[in-house]
Protein backbone atom coordinates (compact mmCIF):
# COMPACT_ATOMS: atom_id res chain seq x y z
CA UNK A 1 0.00 0.00 0.00
CA UNK A 2 2.76 2.29 0.94
CA UNK A 3 4.60 1.75 -2.27
CA UNK A 4 1.01 2.39 -4.35
CA UNK A 5 0.99 5.80 -2.14
CA UNK A 6 4.18 6.66 -3.19
CA UNK A 7 3.59 6.22 -7.09
CA UNK A 8 0.49 8.21 -7.00
CA UNK A 9 2.69 10.83 -5.47
CA UNK A 10 4.74 10.99 -8.00
CA UNK A 11 2.63 10.72 -10.47
CA UNK A 12 -0.08 13.74 -10.02
CA UNK A 13 2.46 16.28 -10.44
CA UNK A 14 2.80 14.80 -13.91
CA UNK A 15 -0.97 14.52 -14.35
CA UNK A 16 -1.49 18.10 -13.61
CA UNK A 17 1.44 19.34 -15.36
CA UNK A 18 0.00 17.48 -18.25
CA UNK A 19 -3.48 19.36 -17.75
CA UNK A 20 -1.96 22.80 -17.18
CA UNK A 21 0.75 23.54 -19.08
CA UNK A 22 0.00 22.36 -22.92
CA UNK A 23 1.99 24.38 -25.33
CA UNK A 24 -0.32 26.05 -26.24
CA UNK A 25 -1.04 27.99 -23.19
CA UNK A 26 2.11 29.53 -22.87
CA UNK A 27 5.33 30.81 -24.94
CA UNK A 28 8.67 31.03 -23.59
CA UNK A 29 11.61 33.70 -24.79
CA UNK A 30 15.10 34.12 -24.65
CA UNK A 31 15.06 37.94 -24.35
CA UNK A 32 19.14 37.94 -25.47
CA UNK A 33 18.12 36.59 -28.74
CA UNK A 34 14.33 37.45 -28.81
CA UNK A 35 13.03 33.76 -29.39
CA UNK A 36 11.29 31.08 -28.72
CA UNK A 37 12.55 28.29 -26.19
CA UNK A 38 11.61 25.52 -24.21
CA UNK A 39 12.22 24.20 -21.01
CA UNK A 40 14.66 21.99 -22.01
CA UNK A 41 16.66 24.68 -23.57
CA UNK A 42 16.75 26.78 -20.14
CA UNK A 43 17.90 23.26 -18.20
CA UNK A 44 20.73 23.11 -20.23
CA UNK A 45 21.91 25.66 -20.10
CA UNK A 46 22.08 25.56 -16.13
CA UNK A 47 25.47 24.06 -15.80
CA UNK A 48 27.16 27.10 -15.46
CA UNK A 49 24.25 28.76 -13.12
CA UNK A 50 23.61 28.32 -9.65
CA UNK A 51 20.46 29.89 -8.83
CA UNK A 52 17.27 30.39 -11.03
CA UNK A 53 15.19 32.54 -9.94
CA UNK A 54 11.23 32.68 -10.82
CA UNK A 55 9.10 35.51 -10.66
CA UNK A 56 5.87 34.48 -11.21
CA UNK A 57 1.74 36.27 -10.79
CA UNK A 58 0.86 34.31 -7.63
CA UNK A 59 -2.41 32.99 -9.42
CA UNK A 60 -1.42 31.76 -12.47
CA UNK A 61 -1.57 28.14 -12.10
CA UNK A 62 -0.13 27.67 -15.77
CA UNK A 63 3.29 29.53 -14.22
CA UNK A 64 3.04 27.25 -11.63
CA UNK A 65 3.45 24.27 -13.58
CA UNK A 66 6.10 25.47 -15.52
CA UNK A 67 7.84 25.93 -12.04
CA UNK A 68 7.59 22.07 -11.68
CA UNK A 69 8.50 21.13 -14.90
CA UNK A 70 11.77 23.24 -14.34
CA UNK A 71 12.24 21.87 -10.80
CA UNK A 72 11.53 18.12 -12.15
CA UNK A 73 14.23 19.10 -14.79
CA UNK A 74 16.89 20.23 -12.68
CA UNK A 75 16.41 17.10 -10.59
CA UNK A 76 17.00 14.63 -13.64
CA UNK A 77 19.80 16.36 -14.73
CA UNK A 78 21.89 16.91 -11.17
CA UNK A 79 20.39 14.13 -9.04
CA UNK A 80 21.12 14.55 -4.96
CA UNK A 81 22.48 18.06 -6.39
CA UNK A 82 19.05 20.22 -6.34
CA UNK A 83 17.04 22.47 -3.95
CA UNK A 84 14.14 24.72 -3.73
CA UNK A 85 13.99 28.17 -1.94
CA UNK A 86 10.57 29.58 -1.10
CA UNK A 87 9.04 32.68 -0.80
CA UNK A 88 5.95 30.98 0.65
CA UNK A 89 7.99 29.51 3.75
CA UNK A 90 8.94 31.68 6.38
CA UNK A 91 12.73 31.25 8.19
CA UNK A 92 11.00 30.47 11.64
CA UNK A 93 9.50 27.71 9.81
CA UNK A 94 12.35 25.90 8.44
CA UNK A 95 12.28 23.34 11.16
CA UNK A 96 8.93 22.13 10.72
CA UNK A 97 9.42 22.19 6.96
CA UNK A 98 12.61 19.96 7.51
CA UNK A 99 10.35 17.85 9.63
CA UNK A 100 7.85 17.03 6.96
CA UNK A 101 10.23 16.34 4.21
CA UNK A 102 11.61 13.72 6.58
CA UNK A 103 8.31 12.42 7.15
CA UNK A 104 8.45 13.06 11.54
CA UNK A 105 4.87 15.04 10.72
CA UNK A 106 1.93 14.96 8.80
CA UNK A 107 0.89 17.01 5.95
CA UNK A 108 -1.66 18.83 8.04
CA UNK A 109 1.13 20.01 10.29
CA UNK A 110 3.20 21.64 8.41
CA UNK A 111 0.09 23.26 6.36
CA UNK A 112 -0.57 24.83 10.11
CA UNK A 113 2.48 25.35 11.82
CA UNK A 114 4.36 26.45 8.99
CA UNK A 115 1.65 29.07 8.28
CA UNK A 116 1.34 27.98 4.31
CA UNK A 117 0.01 29.85 2.10
CA UNK A 118 -3.86 29.78 1.35
CA UNK A 119 -2.65 28.47 -2.31
CA UNK A 120 0.10 26.00 -0.95
CA UNK A 121 -1.88 23.39 -3.44
CA UNK A 122 0.05 25.49 -6.78
CA UNK A 123 3.06 24.48 -4.79
CA UNK A 124 2.75 21.49 -3.41
CA UNK A 125 3.65 19.29 -6.65
CA UNK A 126 7.14 20.91 -6.04
CA UNK A 127 7.21 20.17 -2.09
CA UNK A 128 6.35 16.60 -2.80
CA UNK A 129 8.94 16.04 -5.69
CA UNK A 130 11.71 17.38 -3.34
CA UNK A 131 10.18 15.05 -0.64
CA UNK A 132 10.35 12.08 -2.43
CA UNK A 133 13.93 12.09 -3.33
CA UNK A 134 15.40 13.78 -0.69
CA UNK A 135 16.18 16.86 -1.81
CA UNK A 136 16.57 20.36 0.34
CA UNK A 137 13.55 22.74 0.87
CA UNK A 138 15.00 26.18 1.76
CA UNK A 139 12.15 28.60 3.50
CA UNK A 140 13.73 31.70 2.42
CA UNK A 141 11.15 34.29 3.21
CA UNK A 142 11.00 36.82 6.65
CA UNK A 143 9.27 36.46 9.21
CA UNK A 144 5.75 38.18 8.05
CA UNK A 145 5.72 39.76 11.97
CA UNK A 146 9.31 41.52 11.59
CA UNK A 147 8.10 42.90 8.21
CA UNK A 148 5.18 44.76 9.45
CA UNK A 149 6.94 45.66 12.16
CA UNK A 150 9.06 47.14 10.06
CA UNK A 151 6.42 48.69 8.10
CA UNK A 152 5.04 50.27 11.12
CA UNK A 153 8.11 51.38 12.96
CA UNK A 154 11.16 51.71 10.10
CA UNK A 155 14.04 49.47 9.91
CA UNK A 156 15.82 50.60 13.21
CA UNK A 157 13.09 49.02 14.84
CA UNK A 158 14.72 45.40 14.69
CA UNK A 159 17.92 46.23 16.44
CA UNK A 160 15.55 45.79 19.25
CA UNK A 161 14.44 42.12 18.68
CA UNK A 162 16.80 39.29 20.13
CA UNK A 163 20.02 37.50 18.69
CA UNK A 164 17.21 34.68 18.55
CA UNK A 165 15.33 37.39 16.38
CA UNK A 166 17.87 38.65 14.57
CA UNK A 167 18.79 35.28 13.34
CA UNK A 168 15.80 34.74 10.78
CA UNK A 169 16.32 38.19 9.52
CA UNK A 170 19.20 38.86 7.25
CA UNK A 171 22.12 40.98 8.81
CA UNK A 172 21.48 44.20 10.66
CA UNK A 173 21.45 46.86 8.81
CA UNK A 174 19.64 46.19 5.59
CA UNK A 175 20.36 47.93 2.63
CA UNK A 176 17.75 50.11 1.28
CA UNK A 177 18.69 49.70 -2.25
CA UNK A 178 18.21 52.94 -3.12
CA UNK A 179 17.87 54.40 -7.26
CA UNK A 180 16.62 52.01 -9.91
CA UNK A 181 14.30 49.62 -7.58
CA UNK A 182 13.49 52.58 -5.47
CA UNK A 183 12.15 54.57 -8.46
CA UNK A 184 10.10 51.29 -9.44
CA UNK A 185 8.64 50.69 -6.03
CA UNK A 186 7.51 53.97 -5.74
CA UNK A 187 5.79 53.97 -9.03
CA UNK A 188 3.94 50.42 -8.72
CA UNK A 189 2.94 52.11 -5.25
CA UNK A 190 0.98 55.12 -6.92
CA UNK A 191 3.74 57.71 -6.24
CA UNK A 192 5.37 58.98 -2.91
CA UNK A 193 1.69 60.68 -2.28
CA UNK A 194 0.18 57.28 -1.97
CA UNK A 195 2.67 55.55 0.25
CA UNK A 196 2.34 56.09 4.06
CA UNK A 197 6.27 56.08 4.34
CA UNK A 198 9.63 54.87 3.57
CA UNK A 199 9.11 52.39 5.96
CA UNK A 200 7.01 50.41 3.73
CA UNK A 201 9.83 50.25 1.00
CA UNK A 202 12.02 49.66 3.71
CA UNK A 203 9.99 46.33 4.87
CA UNK A 204 10.33 45.69 0.75
CA UNK A 205 14.18 45.45 1.28
CA UNK A 206 13.75 43.56 4.58
CA UNK A 207 12.00 41.13 2.32
CA UNK A 208 14.10 40.69 -0.60
CA UNK A 209 17.58 40.64 1.89
CA UNK A 210 15.94 37.77 3.79
CA UNK A 211 15.25 36.08 0.57
CA UNK A 212 19.01 36.49 -0.51
CA UNK A 213 20.33 35.92 2.66
CA UNK A 214 18.93 32.63 3.07
CA UNK A 215 19.63 31.07 -0.21
CA UNK A 216 23.26 32.91 0.15
CA UNK A 217 23.70 30.80 3.12
CA UNK A 218 22.58 27.61 1.15
CA UNK A 219 24.62 28.58 -1.25
CA UNK A 220 27.81 28.59 0.44
CA UNK A 221 27.33 25.36 2.65
CA UNK A 222 26.47 23.43 -0.55
CA UNK A 223 29.14 23.24 -3.37
CA UNK A 224 27.68 22.34 -7.00
CA UNK A 225 23.68 22.42 -6.33
CA UNK A 226 21.40 24.31 -8.36
CA UNK A 227 18.89 26.48 -6.36
CA UNK A 228 15.58 26.71 -7.83
CA UNK A 229 13.89 29.99 -6.24
CA UNK A 230 10.34 30.69 -6.41
CA UNK A 231 8.88 34.46 -5.79
CA UNK A 232 6.91 36.90 -6.81
CA UNK A 233 8.06 38.81 -10.23
CA UNK A 234 8.71 42.24 -8.52
CA UNK A 235 11.36 40.60 -6.28
CA UNK A 236 13.68 39.34 -9.19
CA UNK A 237 12.98 41.75 -11.92
CA UNK A 238 15.42 42.83 -14.10
CA UNK A 239 17.75 42.06 -11.73
CA UNK A 240 16.76 43.97 -8.66
CA UNK A 241 15.34 43.16 -5.39
CA UNK A 242 16.18 39.84 -4.29
CA UNK A 243 18.75 39.50 -6.68
CA UNK A 244 20.53 42.34 -6.76
CA UNK A 245 20.91 41.38 -2.43
CA UNK A 246 22.28 38.02 -3.47
CA UNK A 247 24.99 39.70 -5.17
CA UNK A 248 25.91 41.43 -2.18
CA UNK A 249 26.17 38.44 0.08
CA UNK A 250 27.36 36.03 -2.58
CA UNK A 251 28.98 37.40 -4.94
CA UNK A 252 30.05 34.29 -6.56
CA UNK A 253 26.40 32.81 -7.61
CA UNK A 254 25.85 32.90 -11.09
CA UNK A 255 22.31 33.57 -11.56
CA UNK A 256 19.90 32.84 -14.19
CA UNK A 257 16.26 35.09 -14.38
CA UNK A 258 12.87 33.97 -15.67
CA UNK A 259 9.71 36.52 -14.80
CA UNK A 260 6.61 35.03 -15.96
CA UNK A 261 3.13 37.07 -16.27
CA UNK A 262 -0.19 36.37 -17.87
CA UNK A 263 0.47 36.94 -21.72
CA UNK A 264 0.26 40.35 -22.71
CA UNK A 265 1.00 40.52 -26.65
CA UNK A 266 1.12 36.83 -25.79
CA UNK A 267 2.12 36.25 -29.44
CA UNK A 268 4.06 38.99 -30.29
CA UNK A 269 5.83 40.68 -27.49
CA UNK A 270 6.52 44.13 -26.78
CA UNK A 271 10.52 44.29 -26.33
CA UNK A 272 10.33 47.28 -25.54
CA UNK A 273 9.15 46.46 -22.61
CA UNK A 274 10.29 42.82 -21.52
CA UNK A 275 13.85 43.28 -23.12
CA UNK A 276 15.16 43.78 -19.68
CA UNK A 277 12.87 42.25 -17.12
CA UNK A 278 14.86 38.94 -17.13
CA UNK A 279 17.01 36.50 -19.22
CA UNK A 280 13.76 34.24 -20.02
CA UNK A 281 10.03 35.95 -19.76
CA UNK A 282 7.09 33.36 -20.25
CA UNK A 283 3.76 34.63 -21.12
CA UNK A 284 0.51 32.48 -20.24
CA UNK A 285 -2.73 33.04 -22.12
CA UNK A 286 -4.51 35.13 -21.02
CA UNK A 287 -7.76 33.49 -21.93
CA UNK A 288 -7.15 31.02 -19.47
CA UNK A 289 -9.00 31.31 -15.56
CA UNK A 290 -7.16 32.42 -12.47
CA UNK A 291 -7.37 30.85 -9.54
Amino acid sequence: MKSLLILLLIALPSIVLGQGASPSHYKIYSTTEQKLVTITDIIQQTDKIDVLFFGEEHNDSTAHSLEYAIFKGLTEKYPERTALSMEMFQTDCQLMLNEYLNDFIREKNLLTDARAWPNYKDYRPLVELAKVNHLPVVAANAPSRYTNMVTRNGLGSLEQLSKQAKGYLAPLPIDTATGAYYDKFIKIMGGHEAMAGIQIYQSQNLWDATMAWSIAQFFKTHSGFKILQLNGGFHSEERLGAVAQLKKYAPKARILTIASYSGENFDNPDWTKFKSLADYVILTDTKLSKE
